[in-house]
């Protein structure tokens, strides 16, 4: 994880912004708590070469960029709510038609990159979600791959 420093957009010199952003339904309905959002708040920078997104907080945003080219992929807001925050709204300049595979690739990317879970059911979930109905992936290729996430 990184140091307790919390990273603003100026700690990246290569950010550019979500291009066509479009709303995205198909949200997490995970409440994290006060404790994990003081975690998600902080940000992360990715690493190594291998590691693919470098994160940051601006109020209740969560900005999610590709680190080898700064584009945004998602901009997450989380609302307080009992026991803690949960996702509210959330944009990507993806196809928001790919329905569940952002809900499930952002709260991985939540939970593997920001609060160091290992998120093995949500690698299995994203893995169900990409292979469905394609019989050229092997079961557990995504499971099994670093999928942009560190390992």
């Amino acid at each position: 994880m990184n140091s307790p420093d919390r990273l603003t957009r100026l700690s990246f010199s290569n950010l550019a912004a979500i291009e066509d952003p479009r709303p995205l339904t198909d949200l997490p309905g995970r409440v994290w708590t006060e404790k994990e959002w003081a975690r998600i708040e902080l940000g992360y920078a990715a690493q190594d070469m291998d590691e693919k997104w470098d994160v940051f907080a601006e109020d209740a945003v969560v900005f999610f960029h590709r680190s080898w080219t700064g584009f945004g992929m998602y901009a997450v807001t989380f609302s307080p709510v009992d026991g803690g925050r949960r996702i509210t709204e959330a944009v990507t300049g993806s196809d928001p038609a790919r329905g569940r595979y952002h809900g499930v690739m952002i709260e991985l990317l939540v939970s593997g990159i920001l609060l160091g879970e290992p998120a093995v059911e949500l690698r299995a979930e994203l893995t169900s979600v990409l292979t469905a109905g394609r019989a050229d992936v092997p079961a557990g290729a995504v499971l099994h791959s670093r999928i942009g996430l560190r390992t």
